[in-house]
Parts: C-alpha cells; sequence; structure tokens
C-alpha cells in the first residue's frame, strides 16, 4: 500500500518525541502529535500561552508574530514547565497563515545524574563552599538515613545520628572527606566512613565515599564540592568475618605447629619470618630470596629444590624432609609442607607453609593423647570455631585443583572434592560410600589386576605411613586409566589409631606426554649429530688420499717442468700447488672439527685442568705468531676447570691465535685472559685490541667455513671458531662474544668448574 505524502508526514510527527504544535490567532492551538499533548497538558481559558510560564509565553508571541511578519525561522531558548533546563523553540509558517511550534526539550545534567545515580542505587550530595547542601538524590537521602529538609536544616534530624570512621572514631564535620576536599582542592576518594542509624533499623551502615571538589576557574579554590557514595556494608561485615576466619586459621596453624613461614608466588621468603629466625637465627637479609637453603643441611639442598619446584610449577603440595639447622648450629630433621594460596582467578597469591621437628613428633603425639580427655570436655564450646574451620575447609577443597577425597578405616570413600569428581568422571554422590579401591584403582595401566594388599593407599590404612607415588593410574568411569600421581595421608582417631586416609591426586597425562615428546625428540637429535659427525670424520679422512696424490703430481710438475713451459704455465702450476695446500688445510680443519664430536663420545673421562697449566701450553703454541707480530699475551687465571686438557689447549690457543691474527694495521695486538668464578662455572674472558667485528656477524663467525675478511689480509679456512664453540658445547658449557669493530673483541667462554668429587 502507498502512502500519500499527508499520511507519511502524520505518521512521521507521531513517532517524534519532541512536542510540535500550530499556533494561530488569539491563542488558538492545535496538537500537531501526542507528544505535545503529554508534555504540555490542556490549555486553559488563555490558549496556548497558559501553557508556559509568563516569561516563555512572551517569548514565543514575540517570535510567533515575526514569522507571521515573514522571517522563515525564528529559534528560542526557553523554559518549560517541570524541567531545569532549557528547551530550543523552533517557528516557522505553516503555509496557511499559522505558526508551526517545534520544542526540543532537553534535561539539566544534574537531573541525569541524579536519575543514573538512583539507577545505581549511589548517593549523590552537591554541597556548597560555605557546607551547605545544595541537592541529594533520592538515593544518598536513603543512604543517609535523612531528608532533604533535615540535611539543608529544614527540618530536624535525630541527635543520634553520627559518622565514624573505620576504626569506629565518631567524626566531627571537620575530619569529612567534604571538608577536606573543600580546604585542599584535592579529591578524596574511597573513604570508608559508618553512618550511626538512630531509627528502627539501628546499627551501622558503611559507606564507600569519594568527594570531588569543583574549582572556581583558573584558581585551586573549590566552589563546590560533590559526594559519591555507595553503600558497602555488606562487603565490610563479610571482609571483617573473613579476617577473624584468617587469624583464627593462622592461630590454629601457629599453635599446632613449630615453624609457619609464607613465600611470595614464585616460592621466594620476602617480609618478615620471625618463627624462621628465631629456629635458625637467620635474618631478614639472609634468608631473603633463596637464602634460606643456606640453613639447610648441605647434603639436602638439592632434593629440596627439586620438591619445590616440583610443588611450584604444579601447584601442589609441597611435602619433604630435610635437617635444619638450628641457631646453636644443631641440624634436626624436619618435615616441611606448603600449600598454594590461590587468587579467585586461580593464579597462586601466595604460600603458606609449616615445618614440624620430626624428633618431637612421638612426645607431641603422647602429649596429645594426655590432652585428650580435656578437650572432649571442650568440644561443646570449640563447637563454632570448628564450624567455622570446617566451613574454610570445605572452601579450600572445593577450589582445590588437584584432586582430592578422603577414606575410612575400610577404604570407603568418605567425602571427594569437585576436582576429584571431575577427574575421575563420577559425580561424587557416586564416590561418597563405595569401596576406593574397586572403584578406581582395581587394575595397573597394562590391565593387570591391582591386587588391594599391594594398594599403597591401603598400606598406608594399614601402617599408617604416609606415602607418595609419582607415576599411577586411577580408572575414569569411562573405562580408560587416567595417569596420576598421589599424596597419601593417614588420619587418627582420638587414640592414635589409624581411623582412615587423605588422597591428594593429580592428573599427570600432559606431563607424561611432554616428557615421552622430550625424550624421542632428544634421541632423535643425538641419533642425528651422531650420523652428521660421523659423515664428516669419514668424508674428511677419505678426501685425503686423492688429495695427497694430486698434491704431490702438482708439485712433481712444477718442480720438472719450471722454466720449460711459458710463464704462464708455470703460474698456473703454482696455483694447482696453491690451491692443493688450500684444500688439505680445510680437510684437516673438518677433519679436526669432526674429532671434537667424536671425543665426547669416546667415554674419556674429563679431569681437573688448571687453567694457568693450559695456557701455557697455549703460549707456546702461539710463541712464532707472538714473535711474527710483535704482540703481547697476559693471563690471569688461577682456577680449576673440569675437562679434556688437549681439547682445551686447542680451544684457548685457537682464541689466543684469532686475537694475534686480527690486528689492526700498525698496532702490535695485545691479548688479555682472566677468569672468574661465578656459581658452579668459570667464566673466562679473552679479550684482544683487535679489528673487532660487526654486531651481524657476531654469530655467523662460529659457523663453518665462514670468512669475512679476505685470505690474502688475514689468512685461514673460517673453521677455527667454529672448533671452539663445539670443543665448548662438548664440555656443557657456552662461548659468545662482545665485539666494537675498530677496538677490539672480548670473547666469553663458560666451562664447568672442578670440584672434588663431583
Amino acid at each position: 500500500m502507498l502512502l500519500t505524502p499527508a499520511t507519511a508526514a502524520s505518521a512521521l510527527l507521531g513517532a517524534l518525541p519532541d512536542p510540535v504544535l500550530r499556533l494561530t490567532g488569539e491563542g488558538g492551538v492545535a496538537w500537531l502529535n501526542p507528544a505535545a499533548r503529554e508534555r504540555l497538558g490542556e490549555p486553559g481559558p488563555g490558549g496556548w500561552p497558559g501553557l508556559f510560564s509568563p516569561e516563555t509565553a512572551g517569548l514565543l508571541a514575540d517570535a510567533a508574530a515575526q514569522v507571521r511578519g515573514g522571517v522563515p525561522e525564528v529559534r528560542r531558548s526557553v523554559g518549560l514547565p517541570g524541567s531545569l533546563a532549557p528547551a530550543l523553540a523552533t517557528l516557522t509558517p505553516d503555509g496557511e497563515g499559522g505558526v508551526l511550534l517545534h520544542l526540543r526539550d532537553s534535561r539539566h545534567p544534574l537531573e541525569v545524574a541524579e536519575e543514573l545515580m538512583d539507577g545505581l542505587g549511589l548517593g549523590l550530595l552537591v554541597q556548597a563552599e560555605d557546607g551547605r547542601v545544595l541537592q541529594a538524590n533520592a538515593a544518598g537521602q536513603r543512604l543517609l538515613d535523612l531528608s532533604l529538609a533535615q540535611m539543608t536544616g529544614a527540618a530536624p534530624a535525630d541527635t543520634r545520628w553520627h559518622v565514624v570512621s573505620a576504626a569506629g572514631e565518631r567524626l566531627s564535620p571537620e575530619d569529612l572527606p567534604t571538608r577536606a576536599a573543600q580546604q585542599t582542592g584535592e579529591a578524596q576518594r574511597d573513604v570508608l566512613l559508618g553512618v550511626a542509624l538512630p531509627g528502627e533499623a539501628g546499627g551501622t551502615r558503611w559507606l564507600n565515599v569519594t568527594a570531588l571538589p569543583r574549582h572556581i576557574p583558573g584558581t585551586r579554590q573549590a566552589k563546590q564540592v560533590t559526594t559519591v557514595f555507595a553503600d558497602v556494608t555488606r562487603e565490610q561485615t563479610l571482609r571483617r568475618e573473613l579476617e577473624r576466619s584468617e587469624q583464627r586459621y593462622r592461630s590454629l596453624v601457629e599453635a599446632t605447629s613449630q615453624i609457619v613461614w609464607t613465600t611470595a608466588a614464585d616460592g621466594t621468603f620476602g617480609g618478615p619470618q620471625p618463627d624462621w629466625t628465631a629456629f635458625t637465627g637467620q635474618q631478614e637479609a639472609e634468608y631473603a630470596g633463596v637464602g634460606w637453603l643456606a640453613a639447610l643441611h648441605p647434603d639436602d639442598r638439592a632434593s629440596a629444590e627439586v620438591a619445590w619446584a616440583h610443588a611450584s610449577a604444579t601447584r601442589s603440595l609441597y611435602q619433604t624432609e630435610y635437617r635444619l639447622r638450628r641457631a646453636d648450629g644443631t641440624y634436626l630433621p624436619m618435615l616441611a609442607r606448603g600449600v598454594p594460596v590461590l587468587a579467585p582467578g586461580g593464579q597462586v597469591r601466595e604460600w603458606v607453609g609449616v615445618n614440624q621437628d620430626l624428633s618431637a613428633v612421638r612426645a607431641a603425639e603422647e602429649h596429645l593423647r594426655a590432652l585428650n580427655a580435656e578437650l572432649e570436655g571442650r568440644v561443646a564450646g570449640r563447637t563454632r570455631e570448628l564450624a567455622e574451620l570446617t566451613r574454610f575447609s570445605t572452601l579450600l577443597l572445593t577450589a582445590a585443583g588437584e584432586g582430592i577425597f578422603g577414606l575410612d578405616r575400610r577404604g570407603h570413600t568418605t567425602f571427594a572434592n569437585p576436582a576429584a569428581a571431575r577427574l575421575l568422571g563420577y559425580s561424587i554422590e557416586r564416590l561418597i560410600g563405595a569401596e576406593q579401591h574397586a572403584l578406581i584403582h582395581h587394575h595397573h595401566a597394562d590391565g593387570e589386576v591391582f591386587p588391594v594388599g599391594e594398594c599403597p593407599i591401603h598400606q598406608t590404612l594399614q601402617d599408617g605411613q604416609p606415602r607418595r607415588c609419582e607415576e599411577d593410574v586411577f580408572w575414569h568411569a569411562g573405562g580408560h586409566p587416567v595417569p596420576v600421581s598421589y599424596v597419601v595421608s593417614p588420619t587418627r582417631g582420638a587414640a592414635g589409631e589409624v581411623s582412615g586416609a587423605v588422597v591428594m591426586f593429580q592428573d599427570v597425562s600432559e606431563r607424561q606426554r611432554a616428557r615421552a615428546e622430550l625424550e624421542a625428540a632428544v634421541r632423535d637429535l643425538e641419533r642425528s649429530n651422531a650420523e652428521l659427525e660421523q659423515f664428516a670424520y669419514v668424508a674428511s679422512h677419505d678426501l685425503q688420499e686423492p688429495l695427497r696424490t694430486l698434491g704431490s703430481y702438482a708439485e712433481l710438475l712444477a718442480r720438472r717442468y719450471h722454466g720449460q713451459l711459458d710463464d704462464r704455465a708455470d703460474q698456473y702450476l703454482g696455483f694447482m700447488v696453491e690451491a692443493v695446500g688450500r684444500m688439505r688445510g680445510l680437510i684437516q680443519d673438518l677433519l679436526g672439527f669432526a674429532r671434537v664430536g667424536r671425543a665426547g663420545g669416546t667415554g674419556a673421562v674429563p679431569t681437573a685442568v688448571s687453567l694457568d697449566g693450559a695456557l701455557r701450553q697455549a703460549g707456546g703454541n702461539v710463541l712464532a705468531l707472538l714473535e711474527a707480530t710483535g704482540g703481547e699475551l697476559t693471563w690471569d687465571a688461577p682456577q680449576t676447570v673440569r675437562g679434556h686438557p688437549g681439547l682445551l689447549v686447542q680451544l684457548l690457543t685457537n682464541l689466543i691465535g684469532n686475537g694475534l691474527k686480527f690486528h689492526r694495521e700498525g698496532t702490535a695486538p695485545r691479548v688479555r685472559v682472566t677468569a672468574v668464578v661465578e656459581g658452579t662455572e668459570v667464566l673466562i674472558r679473552v679479550t684482544d685490541n683487535g679489528i673487532g667485528i660487526a654486531p651481524e656477524y657476531h654469530e655467523r663467525v662460529f659457523a663453518i667455513f665462514q670468512r669475512l675478511n679476505p685470505r690474502e689480509t688475514y689468512p685461514g679456512n673460517g673453521m677455527g671458531l667454529a672448533i671452539c664453540r663445539k670443543i665448548a658445547e662438548a664440555h656443557g658449557g657456552r662461548l659468545t662474544l662482545t665485539s666494537t669493530p675498530g677496538e677490539g673483541t672480548t670473547f666469553e667462554l663458560r666451562l664447568p668448574l672442578w670440584r672434588e668429587g663431583a
């Protein structure tokens, strides 16, 4: 159906949200859309001027007269009933002697702000420079339990109404954030205040308050302060309950453990550790980071680090035993346990742990048994505390990513957390009450039946000893095995008898898959390297025989027919002999490069190698080069490293010779060798004052047959540094360089430090 222009215009006017009217002579008016009637209402006896204030009616009458006088369009800013903000009035002729009036109604920003704040449940309060309340939204009046009249002083308020600080202290008007914002001109954000409610509700309503000053233009002086506040009573109550629960939990831990400690998310000690200091005598500067390892027996440090690295990587229970040095120097056996505290997003926030003196376990158990009767009489008084602790434990079990389930003495499941149900594919209801071994632990990974008597979990139920199993399988509800590692800890009754066990387990499928892939890659790489080294060795060895024959005949031709042919023939024979010599040198270098790889697989045992002795031999090897260049070689390296003497002498000879050979024109070469110990390594620096190497070639120079300079200027085959790096890596070390073109080069060589018994 086609719309006529009149129908289309009528539909458009009806859809407009702004009022549209037709003004005629002597106050006549016609509504052109529903918005006009809804916004302005019905006119009185005086016609359309009665819809507006006298001032607005006068402005509109004057504008209408201008339109009737021939002005095509007149706009005026006018006020509308019930609106703080001005409206835009547009008057145009209607073509029939009347005037069309279009009103675009706007809203005052304060009205919009109040409506938005009310919708969000946020209080809004506007105060003048002298502290008088100018405006307050409905939510603000409700949160403060005061009417706008009471705030402005027009009506009396209950004298018991007052404001308190976060600590509960009563505050005067001078102490409020609004006064601070007014006096300083700075915003006061997120201030926690309490409003004491004297009415029927009573109690204290806690508010998060932000006071924002509105400055006089060009100054820091506040002419108004806008205060926004939100009700945080529930959050404050929950926070205080959580703090009390956490304090109760920490007090319980401290009361039942000898040493309590906390670490950062990365496992490093930080901040005061009073229990640790009291026992070991270590101060904060000593145990900070990983300095706490120094208090462990030297033979136990490595295993403690491995256990910690595993727990940190898997975010699982940290449990290990080691000997800890007391402040008097005595080592005592300790059981160390730690658990990660997770943030809502699953990230580790910190670690909380305890150290228990195992030498006192039996005495403590006897003491606990003696106290059992007394504790029974206090059970009623501790019901509330135990309920809180149970709630906290339930939260921990629910949030844990590891599967956890408990067993009674018969091996039946007594509880299971959601992670256990998810990893095993059963509902928690199906797990609870079921015989654990028959349900999830009945067969080995290869399908062989797993007798319950051989099960580590049920062995713990029998002898009460904790156990850790790194590789086992539980059976999923879907019928497939789930690779797991688990820790089983016994639980005991009032008399000390084994009453059950708690099992914490992890799915290690990804870890096993990654380990298998890594082992396969290592095997492939080792086989590939061995084949390449064998090929290089055989190829370079077999090439020497035909080259030796070619060189012999070339030299024979050069000697026998020298001068008998023309000059060009003698020159060609010379080129042939020279090329054979270069080829022989390349093959020898390639053979030496291959021998380095073969030497690592010969089974030769590394020995203690004195760097000073090795440098003396290397100095003798480059003596001719020192004399030819007028160079200088010095060293200061008293350390002893672990390696093969012959290969290390070759390595040092090549590095020193490299520095002597690539010297600057007109400058005598100087090579300096120094060494320092860094942990379990010796860092050796070979520094020269030669031509240097541009940054883009720092790695390229270590590739075989790589030359950066013409052979005529600096002789060589480009194999020396490749052999050097291969020797370093064969010793478990590294070889890198730093260099500035035109100033010199420093090679940094890291080799393992020799240690007796290592």
